[in-house]
């Protein structure tokens, strides 16, 4: 199967995901991923993932460094719960620093969020050394800009994750 922006993708027997071959990634740093594609077959609305998928490949490192506050906040949750000495205990000065501390994934996936505001969104999983057991999600409304940080449970969105409409557009709920 083809998809407009990625080529020719293969399925995964495993999981039933489209994977793409390796690409440079603008936004992760021109880092190598394979583009995950889930419920694309289905989707009555392709082009929504096309866009999507566009916006993602044409975003610059920009648009993640525009998300280092709501990172931090995530980083300053965390690290309230560990001392100097612990495992995950990292000390990290300011925003622009936490990038530092965070192994971006190289998988993201794009997918339709089910219900709620039914967008189609690109979700990395990320290792940080803040928190190793539950990492970091970023999550990329559109492909365009991040619309969620936090710890990596899947949802697309704040408002998704703690059904609560209110947090549709928060980007990172503190803890």
């Amino acid at each position: 199967m083809e998809i407009p922006g990625l080529g020719v993708i293969e399925e995964d027997e495993g999981t039933g995901w489209w994977l793409s071959s390796e690409r440079p990634v603008t936004v992760l740093g021109g880092a190598l991923c394979r583009i995950v594609v889930d419920g694309y077959l289905e989707d009555d609305n392709k082009q929504d993932f096309h866009r999507t998928i566009a916006n993602f490949l044409a975003a610059d490192e920009a648009v993640l460094k525009a998300a280092s506050s709501e990172v931090f906040a995530y980083y300053q949750d965390m690290v309230a719960y560990t001392s100097p000495g612990d495992e995950a205990y990292v000390q990290i000065a300011s925003p622009d620093d936490v990038w530092s501390y965070v192994q971006l994934g190289d998988e993201p996936i794009v997918s339709r969020q089910a219900y709620g505001d039914k967008q189609v969104y690109v979700s990395l999983e990320c290792n940080c050394d803040w928190e190793p057991e539950h990492g970091l999600q970023i999550v990329f409304r559109d492909g365009s800009r991040v619309s969620k940080v936090g710890p990596y449970d899947g949802h697309l969105t704040n408002g998704s994750a703690f059904d609560d409409a209110s947090l549709q557009d928060v980007i990172y709920r503190r803890l």
